[in-house]
C-alpha cells in the first residue's frame, strides 16, 4: 500500500483516491517528526468538504492546491471544512482555506470552546501556565525551555471560529454523502472522528495512529482530566472494526478493535511504569515522573515543546492513578510543587 511504503520509507505518499470521491493529500509539518498530516476531500452530488487542511505554510498551502487539481478541483470549489480537533497542524490552513473558497467551518462545540484565543479571552491576566509549570515540579532553570515560541503562539491565536458546531451523531452538511460526526474526546475535548456509512471509513483523526500513541495531556486549559475519557472513547472506536482506519498521520489501516486494545494496553503498561517510579522514589513531583519514564526517542533526546507534551502526558496518567485511588497528591499550596505518594491501604 502507497501509504505504508511511504511511511517506511521516510518519504512523502503519492495524493491518493482511497475511495471514489475520498481523496487522501498529504500536508508537510515543517520539522516535525511526524512529516505530514494525511488532509481528506469528500466530495458529494453537491458540495466539496476537506478535512483537516494541515499546518499553515507556504509549502503546505501548495501541497493542499496540489492535492486539490489531482482531484480536478481548485480550493474555490471547496464548500466544507470540517476540523477533526484545533491542533495546528490541522487547523492551521482553515482560514486559508475559507477565505479563498467562502467554505463554512466546522467544529465540536467542546472543541470550539477549547480554542487558544477563547482560552486566553477567559483569562487574559493570569499566569495559568507560569502556576502550571512550578506546580508540576518543573525546575526554574527548564521553565522557558518548556515555554511557547512566540511564532506558535501567533498560529494558534490566528486559528478561525466554527460556523457549524457538530455534535455526536450528526451528519456532516454534505449532500450524496452518509457522513456522521463520531465524538471521541481525549486528544482534545472535541476531537472528532469522521464515519462514512456507504464506504465503511472511519476517518481518525488524531485518535487512533496505526503506530504511535496519540499524546493523551492535561495542561492548563483543560476542561477535564483527559485518559480516562480517552480509554472510553477508545472502546467506542472498537465497535468500527468493519471499517478501514484513515487516520491524519502515517497511513491507513484495518483492524481497529485490535489497535484500540493496543492502545489501551500500553496506557495500563504507563500507569503500571509510574507507580513503581514512585514507589522507588518516594513522594515525588511530576517532572520527576517524566524523567524517568520509558520514551521512544530517549528523554535526553526530547528537546523544548516535546518535554511540555511528555510532561502533561504524565500529568493525564498521574490523575487517573489519583482518581483510581492509587496515588495520593499533597498540595502545599498554589505555585508550589505537587508531590505524589502511593496511596495507603483504606
Amino acid at each position: 500500500m502507497a501509504q505504508w511504503e511511504a511511511w517506511q520509507a521516510r518519504t512523502e505518499p503519492p495524493v491518493e483516491e482511497v475511495r471514489p470521491g475520498l481523496w487522501s493529500i498529504p500536508v508537510p509539518i515543517p520539522d516535525n517528526p511526524l512529516r505530514y498530516t494525511l488532509c481528506h476531500l469528500l466530495t458529494g452530488s453537491t458540495g466539496l468538504v476537506v478535512v483537516d487542511p494541515g499546518w499553515d505554510s507556504d509549502a503546505g498551502w501548495r501541497a493542499l492546491e496540489e492535492g486539490l487539481k489531482s482531484a480536478a478541483v481548485t480550493p474555490a470549489d471547496v464548500t466544507g471544512i470540517v476540523v477533526t480537533h484545533v491542533h495546528p497542524d490541522h487547523h492551521g490552513l482553515t482560514a486559508r482555506l475559507r477565505d479563498a473558497s467562502g467554505a463554512w467551518v466546522a467544529m465540536h462545540p467542546a472543541e470550539r470552546d477549547s480554542l487558544p484565543a477563547r482560552a486566553w479571552r477567559a483569562a487574559p491576566d493570569t499566569d495559568a501556565d507560569g502556576v502550571w509549570l512550578a506546580e508540576a515540579g518543573v525546575p526554574a532553570g527548564v521553565v522557558a525551555e518548556l515555554g511557547w515560541k512566540a511564532g506558535i503562539v501567533a498560529l494558534l491565536m490566528g486559528m478561525p471560529e466554527p460556523d457549524v458546531l457538530l455534535e455526536d451523531g450528526d451528519a456532516v452538511p454534505l449532500p450524496g454523502r452518509r457522513l456522521t460526526a463520531v465524538w471521541t474526546p481525549g486528544h482534545t475535548p472535541g476531537h472528532l472522528c469522521l464515519y462514512e456509512q456507504d464506504e465503511d471509513v472511519l476517518l481518525t483523526g488524531d485518535h487512533v495512529l496505526p503506530r504511535i500513541s496519540p499524546n493523551i495531556s492535561l495542561h492548563p486549559n483543560s476542561p477535564a482530566p483527559p485518559l480516562g475519557t480517552y480509554l472510553a472513547s477508545l472502546e467506542r472506536t472498537a465497535s468500527y472494526d468493519s471499517a478501514e482506519a484513515l487516520p491524519a498521520h502515517e497511513y491507513r489501516f484495518h483492524g481497529l478493535a485490535s489497535r484500540t486494545g493496543a492502545l489501551r494496553a500500553h496506557h495500563e503498561d504507563r500507569l503500571a511504569e509510574i507507580l513503581a517510579v514512585i514507589g522507588a522514589l518516594g513522594p515525588t513531583t511530576a517532572w520527576q515522573v517524566t524523567e524517568r519514564l520509558t520514551w521512544s526517542r530517549g528523554w535526553d533526546s526530547i528537546q523544548d515543546t516535546l518535554r511540555r507534551s511528555a510532561l502533561g502526558e504524565t500529568l493525564a496518567h498521574l490523575v487517573l492513578l489519583v482518581e483510581r485511588g492509587q496515588l495520593a497528591p499533597h498540595h502545599p499550596g498554589s505555585g508550589s510543587p505537587v508531590l505524589y505518594t502511593l496511596a495507603g491501604p483504606g
